[in-house]
């Protein structure tokens, strides 16, 4: 995982996650609270209720990103970025100063006069964003977004089927759409990645940002630190049936939930409560092994995988055969009521020098010891109430479909099963 250095303030997996306060200065923006135009309480507001509370970014935008709301041009940005910079030299807290635009002269000119990185929502629509960020060797956030100055975040209205060389006949979901998009126009060395949660077009459901979250590991696949931005969003809001104002607690439990799946920035309006959520969820994340690389050594990282599509991420990354995400991920599951000639196919399947490489079946140790041969007609004991065996199958993906074929036809209950073991793999 690359770690970006944004103006000396360490963001990835060597680093706890880093919060983004949001200013706005734009009076349209929805969020009240955070809207000023008045630089010295702009800067009042930063000091105590962001810098003071725990941030480590600011996130200053000029404009909202509402999509319901008229687009400004680069020019009538630039026309308020004078608050802006006013704002950040009043301030007396220590952070990194990131500018939220779409506009590569609005980066340009922001970085010129002090800001630190940028935080580009049409996610390098317009072109010259990269050269310009790369120019002042800046930081930037990349937010998921079609090649569309107008529309942030409208993925939906690309075919990026169409655009991928890559398994073009898979079938495809949301995610996997937000996922090709971040590619779109390359990547900086500096480049932190945003998977553009929230109701960015009419299309999009509260049920897309959820399997996006629920699969927020693979976004790892490009090995970028990553940014996400759920604070009081609606896709979280409607779980609980809760009101903007009453919603902070369900992005708490969202934000502790990013950081344990891999985020390293959280983008909010609540500092100090988000702070909190988040170094709880970096405490209970997977310990990898890591290890530096010196002259002569060989460095080891251990890759944030639980599941075949996140190694699959990986392998794309480096180039490498996809089908190779099948033995990557194990997982385990207790199958009860089995009848004896699954269970004795089972064992079959699974023992000895003819049996399944990554897949493992077992029994409790007396049904274990009574079980003779490993065959389909001579399978295991029932339990004493005679509603049939219970085991343990351990199994990677690609065992898993050995296995199912090995044994086909010798019970429906057993196909069904398995049936439903591999739908949860997808």
């Amino acid at each position: 995982m690359r770690t970006v250095d944004a103006a000396g303030l360490g963001i990835g997996d060597d680093h706890p996650p880093r919060i983004m306060g949001v200013l706005n200065v734009s009076s349209e923006s929805p969020y009240d609270p955070s809207v000023y135009d008045d630089p010295g309480e702009a800067a009042e507001y930063v000091d105590e209720e962001l810098i003071g509370e725990g941030a480590d970014i600011v996130d200053v935008g000029l404009e909202s990103a509402n999509k319901d709301l008229d687009v400004l041009s680069a020019d009538q940005e630039l026309d308020r970025l004078d608050t802006a910079v006013e704002t950040m030299e009043s301030t007396s807290g220590d952070a990194v100063w990131s500018i939220e635009t779409r506009y590569h002269e609005v980066a340009d000119e922001a970085l010129s006069r002090g800001f630190d990185m940028v935080n580009d929502i049409c996610g390098f629509a317009d072109p010259e964003m990269p050269r310009v960020c790369r120019e002042h060797d800046a930081a930037v956030s990349k937010m998921a977004s079609p090649p569309d100055l107008e529309r942030p975040g409208a993925i939906e209205d690309v075919d990026w089927a169409a655009r991928s060389a890559a398994s073009p006949e898979r079938s495809r979901s949301y995610a996997d759409d937000i996922y090709e998009a971040l590619s779109m126009n390359g990547l900086t060395d500096k480049t932190i990645l945003d998977p553009a949660f929230g109701g960015w077009s009419e299309a999009k459901t509260h049920a897309d940002d959820r399997e996006t979250l629920r699969r927020l590991r693979e976004f790892r696949g490009y090995g970028r630190p990553l940014l996400v931005s759920i604070n009081r969003k609606s896709f979280l809001k409607t779980i609980a049936g809760r009101t903007t104002e009453e919603a902070l607690p369900v992005s708490l439990a969202a934000t502790s939930m990013a950081v344990e799946r891999g985020a390293h920035v959280i983008r909010t309006h609540d500092v100090a409560e988000t702070r909190d959520a988040a170094l709880v969820g970096a405490e209970f994340a997977r310990d990898r092994v890591r290890s530096g690389r010196d002259a002569g050594d060989v460095a080891v990282e251990e890759l944030d995988v639980t599941t075949a599509r996140e190694a699959e991420r990986h392998l794309d990354r480096l180039g490498a055969d996809p089908a190779a995400a099948g033995d990557a991920a194990v997982r385990t599951y207790e199958l009860d009521g089995l009848p004896e000639p699954a269970v004795g196919a089972l064992r079959a399947a699974t023992a000895g020098a003819e049996g399944v490489d990554g897949a493992v079946f077992a029994l409790p140790a007396a049904a274990d010891a009574a079980a003779a041969p490993h065959s389909a007609t001579d399978g295991g004991v029932p339990d004493a109430d005679g509603t049939g065996s219970t085991g343990l199958l351990i199994c990677t993906p690609t065992a898993l479909s050995a296995v199912t074929a090995a044994v086909s036809g010798v019970s429906v209950a057993l196909d069904t099963a398995l049936e439903t073991i591999d739908a949860g793999w997808k």
